[in-house]
C-alpha cells in the first residue's frame, strides 16, 4: 500500500530524466551561415541544416545595436566555413538548438566572452567561469567594453526598447 506513491514518484523522476537527456545531443558539421554573434547554421555530417543559438552568451543585435556588426564578424572569423562540434542542451522557443560550439577544441562561446564581443546571458548562464572572463574583458576594455558606457546596453534590454 505504501509502495504505490513511491512507484509513482520514481516513474515521474525517470520520465523527467529521460526527457532532459532526450534534448541533449552532440553533433558535428560545417558552419554555413552566421546570422549574428550568437546564432549560426550548421550543415551536419548527415547533411541536415540546424540553427544553433550559442549557450550562455548574448551578443549585441546586428540590427542597429552598437557592436552588433562587429560581434557577428568576430563569430564569423571563428566559425564560418569551419568544421565544428556542437554540444546542445535543448532548444529555445524558436526551435534553435542551444549549444556550445567547439572549433579544433576551442570553446567559441567562451572565446567570444573573453574577447569582449558579448555579455554573459545571466538569466540562462550555466558556465560558472564566464562572469570572471567578462570582468577581465571589461577591465581590459576589449571588444564592446571599449565603447563609451552609454553605448553598452545589454542585448536583452536593447531588444525590449527596440
Amino acid at each position: 500500500m505504501h509502495r504505490q506513491p513511491l512507484r509513482v514518484a520514481l516513474a515521474a523522476l525517470l520520465s523527467l530524466l529521460l526527457t532532459a537527456t532526450a534534448h541533449a545531443a552532440t553533433f558535428q558539421g560545417r558552419v554555413v551561415s552566421v546570422a549574428d554573434g550568437d546564432t549560426v547554421t550548421v550543415l551536419t555530417d548527415g547533411n541536415t541544416q540546424l540553427r544553433v543559438r550559442l549557450a550562455n552568451i548574448d551578443c549585441p543585435e546586428r540590427g542597429g545595436q552598437p557592436w552588433g556588426r562587429k560581434a557577428r564578424e568576430a563569430a564569423a572569423a571563428l566559425v564560418a566555413g569551419r568544421q565544428v562540434r556542437v554540444e546542445t542542451s535543448g532548444k529555445d522557443r524558436y526551435e534553435r538548438y542551444i549549444g556550445t560550439i567547439y572549433v579544433d577544441g576551442l570553446n567559441v562561446n567562451t572565446q567570444l566572452v573573453r574577447d569582449g564581443h558579448c555579455w554573459v546571458y545571466t538569466r540562462y548562464n550555466q558556465d560558472p567561469a564566464l562572469p570572471a572572463l567578462q570582468a577581465e574583458a571589461k577591465a581590459a576594455e576589449r571588444g564592446l567594453w571599449s565603447l563609451p558606457p552609454a553605448e553598452r546596453l545589454e542585448p536583452w534590454l536593447w531588444r525590449r526598447r527596440h
